[in-house]
């Protein structure tokens, strides 16, 4: 009885050594499966393969911190006053001389053209006073020229009156129209000096073919009115340069106020100190500090605003994507951990980086010290020709000795790798035994009981 007992289990012994278990491994005896060592002249060869990292929408590259250039506080009121100050004794400050120079059209002059009448002497008459009553004139438009019917536009801009005669009686002549005319100018718009500050009426006055002096000007505004002579002053501002007179040195030397203008010369009449004047000042200043204040709180206001409607677009947009990702609705790379690795899954390649076999493996725990091989770690990756359909090279790396980890930091995987760790020897026949003894009990508590 005993030794048909031993020969049944030696029999199921010998039957289950073929079928019991069957470990898996990496074989090159496919001609497709090409096993490659990991060195470091391996690991820059195929870090050199073509891959671009996935990018994440372009809410996570964009802050709230950069709105568009919103309204902010807006232009504040220009203070209407200076400052005022009990000065010292005011410095004399003159203007240059202006040059004689003869009077050049501008833009918005008008210039009166009268030209010959070829009918009697009655009819000629009547024409001149119709004339007269509407007033024929042509004004210098943008361009520097007036427009003559049957002549066309004549450039008369910088030019004095005798230069514009000369350029006019050329196109009559060039469009066969008898040149016997007269040319004027009727209104002086382009040339004017400003006059203001402690004036009777402050207002601006044309230039015109006579020169226009200081005192004709401060006349036309109605003259000086002030009672602070002691600190006033007559101020000159001329391309760009500040010119000061005092008042008394004006009213004592005919020559200065017989100073020749020039166009756009501003004119002010000023008071250094005024009492009245100063409380003026003061008060319009806190009236200022008061409105940029209110303008500064309104404009952070709104600048905070938009900060938060944009940090929600923002906020939507990114939650929207990791919800997208956990459904897993979100295209990705990933690699695959098999074999004796402690947790088998598949390993998300980061957007925008790479990930070294290291990342991979240690992500998910590692591998298992007491079953994992690390003589047998490999990578194994399937070639990106069409022509090589079904061809895999098995990246081998040998951990055995700890050193070579540092291979694992450097090299990148890949889209679609495949880590696997093979068995120790003693974990598969320890499998091997684990599937056999429960059969071979089995087996035998049947041979008995028969």
């Amino acid at each position: 009885m005993l030794s048909r007992l031993t020969a049944v289990l030696f029999a199921v012994a010998l039957s289950g050594c073929g079928v019991a278990y069957i470990p898996s491994q990496v074989s090159q005896a496919d001609d497709k499966v090409r096993v490659v060592p990991l060195t470091a002249q391996t690991v820059l060869s195929e870090n050199q393969s073509p891959y671009t990292p996935r990018s994440l929408p372009a809410a996570f590259r964009q802050g709230a911190a950069r709105p568009p250039a919103g309204p902010g506080a807006g232009a504040l009121p220009q203070p209407t006053l200076d400052q005022p100050q009990r000065p010292g004794a005011l410095e004399l400050r003159l203007p240059p001389p202006v040059p004689n120079a003869p009077y050049r059209i501008g833009v918005g002059d008008v210039l009166l053209l009268a030209t010959r009448d070829a009918a009697n002497t009655v009819e000629e008459l009547s024409g001149l006073l119709a004339a007269q009553n509407r007033r024929q004139g042509y004004t210098v438009q943008d361009d520097g020229a007036i427009a003559i019917p049957d002549v066309g536009r004549v450039l008369v801009a910088g030019r004095t009156l005798e230069e514009a005669e000369a350029q006019l009686f050329r196109r009559l002549l060039d469009n066969q129209i008898d040149p016997t005319f007269s040319l004027e100018l009727a209104e002086f718009n382009s040339q004017r000096v400003s006059i203001g500050g402690a004036v009777g009426a402050p207002t601006v006055v044309p230039l015109t073919l006579t020169p226009l002096t200081l005192d004709q000007a401060l006349s036309a505004a109605g003259g000086i009115q002030t009672p602070d002579l002691d600190f006033a002053s007559i101020r000159i501002y001329r391309d760009g340069a500040l010119y000061q007179i005092p008042l008394e040195t004006y009213l004592s030397r005919a020559d200065i106020q017989k100073i020749r203008l020039a166009a756009a010369d501003s004119i002010f009449v000023d008071t250094a100190f005024e009492l009245e004047r100063a409380q003026a000042y003061f008060t319009e200043q806190i009236t200022l500090a008061q409105f940029r204040q209110t303008a500064r709180i309104n404009a952070l206001n709104a600048l905070q605003a938009e900060f938060d409607l944009r940090r929600a677009v923002l906020d939507e947009a990114r939650a929207n994507f990791q919800v997208r990702a956990e459904l897993d609705a979100v295209a990705r790379d990933y690699v695959y951990l098999a074999g004796e690795v402690n947790s088998p899954a598949r390993f998300a390649i980061p957007p925008e980086r790479t990930a070294s076999l290291a990342d991979a493996l240690f992500s998910e725990g590692g591998f298992s010290l007491q079953t994992a091989n690390p003589s047998q770690i490999y990578v194994l990756r399937g070639s990106q020709d069409p022509r090589e359909f079904g061809a895999v090279t098995a990246l081998h790396l040998d951990a055995s000795n700890a050193a070579n980890l540092m291979l694992a930091t450097q090299l990148q995987m890949r889209p679609n790798d495949v880590v696997f760790i093979a068995e120790q020897p003693i974990t598969r026949w320890n499998r091997v035994v684990q599937q056999f003894i429960p059969s071979l009990i089995n087996t035998a508590s049947a041979a008995v009981n028969q």
